[in-house]
């Protein structure tokens, strides 16, 4: 399966820069369903963000996906890489 990945940043309440990437099938290209996967993500966080617009999330690349990327895709029609700051 190839996917897109969304290079994510986004500013917690604690100054800190949280850094992921949404991974979607690539054939989804809808800015606003990219960003409400970046919001579920968020949600699952204990700490509070800074809102999640256009202006965090960029396309960055296109690649293959691994099993496991596939796996979450497919149960969530979306999967993070968690890069910086996300714990």
């Amino acid at each position: 399966m190839k996917i897109a990945v969304w290079d994510t940043y986004v500013k917690r309440e604690d100054g800190k820069v949280m850094h992921f990437d949404i991974l979607v099938p690539k054939n989804i290209t809808d800015e606003t369903t990219i960003i409400a996967h970046g919001k579920s993500y968020l949600e699952t966080k204990a700490f509070a963000t800074n809102q999640l617009t256009a202006n965090e999330c960029r396309l960055c690349h296109f690649e293959q996906a691994t099993q496991d990327i596939i796996l979450s895709i497919q149960q969530k029609g979306y999967a993070i890489i968690e890069m910086e700051n996300c714990n």
